[in-house]
């Protein structure tokens, strides 16, 4: 388990190519679009998804087929400081922060220290991660979810979830799904993105600042939350097999390895459609 394909940041997206290398869209301004020279990456992440009007600077990260980890963009907080990774296995970004899942199943972090969302020491037999703004959770080999970080909306109240193969972060929620295609959510209920209760068959999911998307096994897409730049439209989605939510745009991947984009297009990290063969999730 490597990650995603696929990854959607507040201002910028990325596709990992079968051939290894990596293709960005959308703002670059911070240098989180400078991967035109990454070779040998087996999965993307991209961090920011914090909506603030004054931290739309980003960065992105990318794990080799090695073990080591590559990053470019906004570094403020350290979140790019990877290089001396080794061993790692899956890679999450969130808002000035990095995660990496080594292969014995503790976890790395390394960026913004005040909320909490890095300590994550202790943390063992983990086969999961996901990375939100103030927060940080993973999901254990047993099917348990534990969380750190900001939990001002209860967004790190996992406790009690079982049977958990899959978890995804946001700004202010968390998501997982279960064995048996359920989706469940914890955290702020304000905007919608935790309306998940009635999905089924959902095979992937992925949280953006205030949406929620699925994949369901006939490929289609179920969306949750804040539409207002049309972020959530994906209902005539087919075909797809994985899913990226970034802030106020959505991402998802067709099995043909093209990318799908709907919502906020104003810096351009729509602009997916000259991709080709995005690499499957699968491989």
């Amino acid at each position: 388990m490597t990650g995603s394909v696929i990854a959607a940041g507040r201002r910028h997206s990325l596709g990992l190519c079968a051939t290894g290398t990596v293709v960005a869209a959308g703002a670059g301004a911070s240098g989180e679009c400078r991967v035109e020279d990454w070779t040998g990456v087996v999965a993307v992440a991209a961090g920011n998804v914090h909506t603030a009007p004054n931290t739309g600077r980003s960065h992105s990260v990318g794990l080799r087929a090695d073990g080591t980890a590559m990053a470019t963009g906004w570094n403020a907080d350290g979140q790019c400081d990877v290089s001396a990774w080794a061993g790692v296995t899956l890679i999450a970004a969130g808002w000035r922060r990095t995660l990496g899942l080594t292969r014995d199943g503790t976890v790395l972090a390394t960026g913004r220290l005040r909320e909490g969302a890095c300590d994550v020491a202790e943390w063992r037999e983990v086969v999961g991660l996901a990375a939100g703004d103030w927060h940080s959770a993973a999901l254990r080999a047993d099917g348990t979810v534990v969380a750190v970080g900001n939990d001002r909306r209860g967004q790190c109240a996992v406790g009690g979830w079982r049977d958990i193969t899959a978890i995804t972060a946001g700004y202010l929620h968390t998501v997982g799904l279960t064995s048996d295609g359920r989706v469940c959510a914890v955290g702020d209920r304000s905007a919608g993105a935790c309306d998940v209760d009635a999905w089924q068959d959902v095979v992937a999911v992925a949280a953006g600042s205030y949406h929620t998307v699925g994949v369901t096994a006939a490929g289609r897409v179920v969306a949750a939350g804040n539409n207002d730049f049309g972020q959530c439209d994906v209902a005539g989605w087919r075909e797809v097999v994985a899913v990226a939510a970034g802030s106020t745009h959505t991402l998802g991947l067709r099995a043909d390895g093209t990318v799908l984009a709907a919502g906020n297009n104003r810096h351009g990290q729509c602009d997916t459609t000259a991709w080709q063969t995005i690499r499957s999730p699968d491989r």
